[in-house]
């Protein structure tokens, strides 16, 4: 990767990737698709209680730091330095909510991480607002293009609010900031002069209007969320200012933001209406371009933003979000002692030929698109005394490209296209199995990137155009590895109708009682 690099063949761009599990900063060359350094340092999240997920801040801004300044070594050791970097972008977890100190700059609490459930209380109180008591999850569709849902943020807003002093204190006292994990970070690289969010992670929020991408009052009023804790919404691509910390970066400007999946979106070029893509990591998100048309699904996907570069129109996509993806491996490894690490999935699946008619819905923190369920829980079908460890190995994995499957026939229907190649990218897209399962269950062709560091791209090739550096048109095209279905119809049909069978045992768990419905 750092072979014969001695001086910029294209603008050399910074992106900040921060994720659930690690931080990263990569330095590419973007018109040639190329990662020219890169440092990452893995992040620890905290469970206080049962369903809850927290990280520290601090800690996230720190690793930040420290992988920014590592990457500058590493290039200079190159023969490059930091002046090299034209701009910076910024991609993200999304959701994930940080309320702070405006006059300290200091956290008022754990960051709520995206999958945290324990708005779950806060979600029945709102329902119960809903005029006419219909409680219709989908209410606020029309205005945000989201389902109430713990999912998103301003229910982790509402909870602290409601269940930290501090934070409700500072929100009296007009003192509290509020931001997704960009928003945090813009905050600090530029010493609290830029509090602002890119329209792609206000639109995870359900206080954005979708049309209008602003803060919406009526929104505001329906979570009781006061606008002056929320950031500026600014497109995804412009020179919002420039670095102050840290030091390395002094004065390079910071000229894109966008969430994670939407950068994905981007670093596949994914750029018309009709192409889509999946990234698999902890959770599988699925974002398919719908232009610049706003599509409103009826099959349990969520309308979404894409992103919006300056003042060009606003490019929409529809997404469906897989909670636990490669979680239900870690969950093998970790719970139940099926795996030492999660590089031998692979090997070990592959020591069956089929998962034995066992069937894995692992919905720890019930089921999101297309179903949204929230009290759905896991369940494992089909276990015979011939069952082992291999067949729910590989029933696990064939559990990822199941739920794809759930999310690309709803986006057939709401799109009428259907799709005749997916995109894919993401740390588990390295399992070659599980790209021949997701061709085999799907019937599409799967197509991974031979570079795979499609998230932190998206977030450059942004920077790189917010910064008026390169025509996005000109970015070379991704080398790809195909995957293509190799099983007949009948036999994915049937194997289909087997997982639909199990998700609804894992939708009928009663959890109040701990029994199955018949």
């Amino acid at each position: 990767m750092h072979e014969n690099v001695k001086k910029p063949s294209g603008p050399y761009i910074g992106a900040i990737d921060e994720g659930t599990s690690s931080a990263r900063f990569l330095v590419f060359d973007v018109l040639h698709r190329k990662v020219i350094a890169l440092h990452q340092i893995a992040l620890k999240q905290k469970y206080p209680q049962e369903g809850w997920v927290e990280q520290d801040p601090k800690e996230i801004l720190q690793a930040v730091t420290e992988c920014i300044e590592e990457t500058v070594k590493k290039m200079k050791d190159m023969g490059l330095s930091s002046s090299d970097i034209k701009a910076i972008g910024i991609t993200n977890q999304r959701e994930t909510t940080v309320v702070w100190d405006k006059d300290t700059g200091e956290p008022l609490h754990n960051a709520i991480v995206w999958h945290d459930m324990r708005t779950t209380t806060t979600l029945e109180d709102v329902l119960d607002n809903i005029p006419n008591k219909t409680r219709n999850k989908n209410y606020l569709k029309p205005l945000c293009g989201l389902p109430v849902s713990p999912y998103f943020s301003a229910l982790k807003i509402r909870w602290l609010m409601d269940n930290i002093p501090r934070v409700k204190q500072a929100v009296n006292a007009k003192k509290c900031a509020f931001g997704t994990i960009d928003t945090w970070l813009i905050w600090n690289l530029t010493k609290g002069q830029l509090h602002i969010t890119d329209v792609s992670n206000a639109s995870r929020t359900m206080l954005m209007n979708i049309e209008t991408l602003k803060w919406d009052s009526y929104l505001c009023r329906f979570f009781n969320i006061p606008q002056h804790i929320l950031p500026e919404i600014r497109s995804s691509a412009e020179v919002y200012g420039y670095v102050s910390n840290p030091e390395v970066l002094a004065g390079i400007p910071i000229a894109g933001c966008v969430g994670d999946q939407q950068g994905a979106l981007l670093g596949q070029l994914c750029l018309k209406p009709g192409q889509a893509k999946a990234t698999y990591g902890t959770g599988c998100f699925l974002l398919y371009n719908t232009g610049n048309v706003k599509v409103d699904s009826t099959q349990g996907l969520i309308t979404t933003i894409a992103y919006k570069i300056a003042q060009s129109p606003t490019v929409y996509a529809l997404e469906g979000s897989v909670a636990v993806a490669g979680a239900a491996l870690s969950w093998l490894r970790d719970n139940i002692q099926l795996l030492n690490n999660l590089a031998q999935t692979q090997d070990m699946a592959e020591r069956v030929k089929s998962s034995g008619d066992v069937y894995f819905v692992p919905a720890f923190s019930g089921l999101y698109a297309p179903y949204w369920q929230q009290d759905a829980r896991g369940v494992i079908c089909g276990i015979t005394e011939d069952t082992e460890q291999y067949h729910i190995i590989r029933a696990a994995l064939e559990a990822v490209c199941f739920q794809t499957r759930d999310i690309l026939e709803a986006m057939e229907k709401d799109s009428e296209t259907k799709l005749t190649m997916l995109q894919v990218d993401g740390g588990m897209t390295v399992n070659n199995l599980l790209m021949q399962l997701q061709a085999d269950l799907t019937g599409i062709t799967v197509a991974r990137p031979n570079m795979i560091e499609t998230t932190a791209l998206g977030a450059a090739i942004l920077a790189a155009v917010g910064a008026n550096l390169i025509d996005i048109n000109k970015i070379e095209t991704s080398q790809v590895t195909k995957f293509s279905p190799v099983i007949s119809e009948n036999e994915r049909d049937l194997r289909y109708s087997k997982w639909k069978m199990a998700i609804e045992r894992s939708m009928k768990w009663d959890c109040s009682t701990s029994v199955i419905n018949n």
